[in-house]
Order: C-alpha cells, then sequence, then structure tokens
C-alpha cells in the first residue's frame, strides 16, 4: 500500500475559541478588508455582514507500507503559492480569503480527522474535496480511483460491466476501511457508498460532508458530459437530460435518508437563495467548500457541546 500522508501530533485545544456565526462572518470581512486596503474586494458578495503510520508523536514523514489484500495510492497535494486554481479556473482574491479564514477556523478542532465527501454522481465531491483538502494541508483521495487502481480496471463503469455491481462495493468497502485508520485526508466517495452501514462505521471515525445538489442541476450536468462514466444511467431511454433526471430521481429517493447520517450537510439551494442566486450551477466550487467548511465548523462546535466568545 502506497501511503502519501502527514502524521505529526495534534495539539488538543479546549472549543473554547470558536465564535458564532456572526462573529466568523465579522472575520471574513476583517479579513478582506485587511489585505484589500482599496476597498475593491465587497464581502457582501458572500452574504458577509460586519458584526498511515503510527509513529511516535512529533515525527512528521513520508511511509511506504503494503497492506494486503487492495493496494492503494494516495498523493500528497502540495498547496500552490495562489492557494486555489479549481479546474484550471482562477479562483477571486475574496474568495480565496474568506476560504482560508474559514479553514483557519476550523484546522485546530479537526485534530487530523478525515473528511469524508458524499452525495450523488456528479455533485462536485472531487473538485470540491480537492478544494478542501488543498487549504487545510490536507492529502486527498478518490475512493473511486482507489478501487479502479486495486483492480486494475480503466473506470468503474468497466468493473461493473467485469465483475457486477456488488463486486465494486465489495471493493469500495474494503477501501474504506483501509482509509479508516488514515489522517489528513479528505476522501472523494462513491455515490452509493452511503447504502452499506459498514462504510458508516468507518466513516465516522472522521467527519462526513454531504453535497446536497438538487437532482435536476445534476441531470444537466451529467447530460452535458454524457454518462458512458455513469454505468447505473445506462439502462434509461430519451434523451440524455430526461434519462438521467429520471435514474437520478429514483436514485435519490433509494438514497436520500442515507446521505443524512452525514456530520454536516451543504444544501447548494441555501447558497444560491443566500447569494441571490437563481440556478445553483452559478455557484463555484471555491464557495461550496467555504460553505462547506462551515457547516464542519457547525458540527464541530455542536460536538464539543458548545463555545464560548472569546
Amino acid at each position: 500500500m502506497r501511503i502519501g500522508m502527514l502524521d505529526g501530533s495534534i495539539v488538543q485545544a479546549p472549543f473554547s475559541s470558536f465564535r458564532e456565526t456572526s462573529a466568523a462572518a465579522a472575520m471574513d470581512a476583517k479579513a478582506v478588508q485587511t489585505l484589500n486596503p482599496s476597498g475593491s474586494i465587497r464581502p457582501e458578495k458572500f452574504g458577509i455582514r460586519p458584526a498511515f503510520s503510527l509513529s511516535r508523536p512529533g515525527n512528521i514523514r513520508f511511509i511506504r507500507r503494503r497492506i494486503a489484500p487492495m493496494e492503494v495510492s494516495c498523493s500528497y497535494n502540495n498547496i500552490p503559492a495562489s492557494i486555489l486554481k479549481s479546474e484550471g479556473r482562477n479562483v477571486p482574491l475574496e474568495e480565496e480569503l474568506i476560504l482560508k479564514n474559514r479553514s483557519q477556523q476550523i484546522q485546530p478542532y479537526l485534530n487530523g480527522r478525515c473528511i469524508y465527501v458524499v452525495g450523488m454522481m456528479g455533485s462536485g465531491k472531487t473538485t470540491v474535496g480537492k478544494i478542501i483538502s488543498q487549504v487545510l494541508s490536507y492529502s486527498f483521495c478518490d475512493c473511486d480511483t482507489l478501487v479502479e487502481e486495486e483492480v486494475g480496471a480503466n473506470s468503474v463503469a468497466d468493473i461493473f460491466k467485469l465483475y457486477g455491481e456488488s463486486f465494486f462495493r465489495d471493493k469500495e468497502t474494503e477501501a474504506l476501511h483501509k482509509l479508516s485508520v488514515m489522517h489528513k485526508f479528505v476522501i472523494s466517495t462513491g455515490g452509493g457508498a452511503v447504502m452499506r452501514p459498514i462504510n458508516w462505521k468507518y466513516m465516522h471515525k472522521g467527519v462526513s460532508i454531504w453535497l446536497d445538489v438538487p437532482v435536476e442541476a445534476l441531470a444537466k450536468r451529467i447530460a452535458a458530459v454524457g454518462t458512458n462514466s455513469r454505468p447505473l444511467l445506462h439502462c434509461e431511454a430519451g434523451d440524455a437530460y430526461t434519462a438521467a433526471l429520471t435514474r437520478l430521481s429514483a436514485l435519490f429517493e433509494e438514497r436520500g435518508e442515507a446521505y443524512a447520517n452525514a456530520n454536516a450537510r451543504v444544501s447548494l439551494e441555501n447558497i444560491a437563495t443566500k447569494l441571490g442566486r437563481r440556478d445553483v450551477s452559478d455557484l463555484s466550487p471555491t464557495v461550496i467548500a467555504i460553505e462547506a467548511l462551515e457547516q464542519i465548523g457547525n458540527f464541530l462546535k455542536a460536538e464539543d457541546g458548545g463555545y464560548a466568545r472569546y
């Protein structure tokens, strides 16, 4: 098993330094103002209003270790000088500053726990997960990719075709088991991983976040790029959008309650409403990542039994 990870001692800290949402928003605004004395960046745009190594503690190193029966390769992502370029596009400075501020608020209280990103196919788990991993200085793993590498297949669709869905799900559970003992990873999971209770046992060793995207938006995304890589969408007839919408709606009926087991939820509809956007497709991955970090922070506050003001 080839694992690139950082495993160092974790400084335990009380949750008294976590602030209320209004105070966090004020800090976001202050961060923007500090690095933007000209005032060209407007924090109001984002709804901001003033108001696997078990080495000895202290060691930070890369390790190579084989764990049978499957080999998993996870790479460590170095943070670029200008933190974020999402899928090749430049990120506005104000988004970058707010994202950094959100990450700094929650990072001490994660205690190195992994973050599992769950959601329907096409919800942006990989894109948003990579952004979160970069800003937290975590490594990133795509669970589907791990299974593909273990099986020696080019895609999940190939695995379904050659071995069946049950075989894939078994390998997926095996991968999550291996990942559950790691630290400082953001893990993008397969859309159906939530259906097995044993997978939740593994994921709840970290913090799970659900990207909740309307099925209409998912259908548009998937129809635009095709369904060749989506084995569960091949059986529907009709035009691409209608076929995708029909199947995705059925899948969400099956999986919706399971997604709700996540520790935190990011509703793209809620973000769009807060920012005055008509279409969730107008939301950038960075804005979604900002909301994800905020919701993770809210979970950590509740987990600790509350927080005190500075």
